[in-house]
């Protein structure tokens, strides 16, 4: 009879166990993020944001992206459906559609209407990708009685991680620096939403300029003020500190301030709190994606006082975040996980500047000689239809009309791309398995490589040689400073830990899935992290 009674207790026990789930699931994409941002900074942060993700939660030291080009569409799509482009489709931000040869925003919707304001900003829906999401199975698992909520600056941002099933995904229209939505979701925004776009705060932010929030003089990690390699806001002359923030279209030059980060904390917390998630009984998802670290690390790049400042200000906003869930849901309630769509090179003359390899691809010039290359060889015959990323859509309808071979158009564009400085390798897609490129490198692409929306070669360059950015910086390669990001998980009794092995982005919704005891995305090839 005891061993019955024990035997019993601990059925109980388990059957207890699995059926607790947090109340309030939070998936936080710092835009841009660099894994070493967590160190560089660390002494400067409080106690209470990124100090406390990392000491009390699961810190996973060496995850990144398995896939390349790493943008912030396939970032936010792979976080959330556990999967790679090569499956869920959204390959980059924009591609070229290979059947059509017409370029294609990644979350474009011409089916839908804005809401929210009179600009076609909100013409936008996830109906681009082509499998579930983290968001989407926990939806269907509860049998649609939870909510969803997401919200970020840009619209891929917030749509993408929303799902398919989500309540609402809003996004920032820089035309009156209004939150919208689109017509996929609802047919008008929510009261609380209409009075939060009428207290007008980007203006009120503006209207403060951005200073340091420290004395200029202990940002002692980031490189002069007064740089060469840094872009400007607004109407200014030098790009230093204090930036006035004054001139034209300065609802979008919002995106590129701290201030940003600030107006994204505020409506989410407004949204737990409008919303009511974690109080309806089920367990509730907000995605949150911060990207005015992207634009700031666009403009300025990463080793400038403005990134520096920007960490720092977004260390008080995580701590505030998880301050009120503390408040609000209740400590070991909620479940957060950070980490971030993409990483970042630094600037190419910088690195020159300190005697490092680095350089700048003209990509106008390669474009145009390999298309006077294959005019030479083939007549005038139109044989690309656009280059994205890296990549080279042919023409197949003008192929197959003159008879021309796509192996024979790929000899000639290798050849011209050889004669250009910082080239590496020039890879046929279809046949990456081939390329005389290390395996972890054509696994990459492989991952990458989507038939219906990839193009038809690619032209590699070296390490830390970028195209198209004279100051600030970029993204986009298959090398380590741009696929290393932050994992962290918190909250709902998790231990503290720290992982050194590998994981990969495509681990994070596996993993939660497998937390929440539900089916993983549909598309999902992630591993549940141990």
């Amino acid at each position: 009879m005891k061993k019955l009674f024990f035997l019993t207790l601990t059925l109980l026990s388990l059957s207890a166990a699995a059926q607790k789930k947090p109340a309030l699931v939070v998936g936080i994409v710092v835009d841009q993020m660099r894994y070493e941002y967590l160190y560089k900074y660390f002494d400067r942060y409080s106690d209470k944001g990124f100090k406390r993700l990392m000491r009390e939660g699961i810190n996973c030291t060496d995850n990144h992206y398995n896939y390349a080009p790493t943008v912030t569409a396939a970032g936010h799509a792979s976080i959330y459906t556990g999967s790679v482009p090569a499956i869920h489709g959204i390959v980059e931000n924009d591609w070229i559609d290979v059947a059509s040869g017409k370029k294609v925003y990644c979350v474009d919707d011409s089916t839908v209407q804005t809401i929210g304001s009179k600009s076609k900003a909100g013409k936008m829906s996830p109906r681009n990708l082509f499998t579930s999401t983290l968001t989407d199975q926990l939806k269907m698992a509860q049998n649609y009685k939870s909510k969803t909520i997401a919200i970020s600056l840009k619209d891929r941002g917030s749509i993408i991680p929303g799902g398919h099933t989500a309540d609402a995904s809003y996004w920032y229209d820089s035309a009156d620096g209004y939150w919208i939505t689109s017509s996929f979701y609802m047919k008008e925004l929510p009261t609380w939403v209409q009075k939060f776009n009428l207290e007008g705060r980007p203006q009120k932010y503006l209207n403060q300029g951005w200073n340091t929030l420290y004395p200029i003089s202990t940002y002692t990690r980031s490189a002069d003020d007064n740089s060469a390699y840094e872009g400007k806001l607004g109407n200014e002359k030098t790009p230093t500190f204090p930036h006035a923030l004054k001139g034209d279209n300065m609802l979008e030059v919002f995106r590129k301030t701290p201030y940003g980060n600030n107006l994204v904390k505020e409506f989410a917390l407004k949204a737990i709190e409008e919303e009511k998630l974690g109080k309806n009984g089920t367990t509730d998802f907000l995605a949150i994606s911060f990207s005015s670290t992207d634009y700031i690390g666009h403009a300025f790049g990463p080793q400038s006082i403005e990134i520096e400042d920007t960490y720092l200000r977004l260390d008080q906003d995580m701590a505030e975040i998880l301050s009120y869930l503390d408040a609000k849901i209740g400590k070991n309630q909620y479940l957060v996980f950070l980490t971030a769509d993409h990483a970042v090179a630094d600037n190419h003359d910088y690195m020159i500047s300190k005697r490092l390899p680095a350089g700048s691809f003209d990509t106008g010039k390669a474009i145009s000689e390999a298309k006077s290359a294959l005019k030479k060889e083939f007549g005038d015959v139109d044989l690309i239809v656009g280059v994205e990323n890296n990549q080279i859509y042919l023409n197949h309808a003008n192929l197959d009309k003159f008879q021309i071979s796509k192996n024979a158009v790929g000899n000639i564009l290798e050849k011209s791309f050889k004669k250009q400085p910082g080239f590496a390798e020039f890879i046929n897609m279809r046949e990456v398995a081939l390329s005389p490129i290390p395996a972890i490198y054509r696994e990459i692409l492989t991952n990458g490589y989507n038939q219906a929306r990839s193009g038809d070669f690619m032209y590699l360059l070296r390490p830390q040689w970028v195209s198209g950015y004279k100051t600030g910086a970029s993204h986009s390669t298959v090398y380590a400073y741009d696929t290393h990001v932050p994992l962290l998980f918190f909250g709902w009794n998790l231990k503290p830990r720290e992982i050194s092995q590998r994981t990969n982005i495509s681990d994070i919704s596996s993993t939660i899935a497998n937390w929440l005891k539900i089916s993983e995305p549909t598309g999902s090839i992630g591993k549940v992290i141990q």
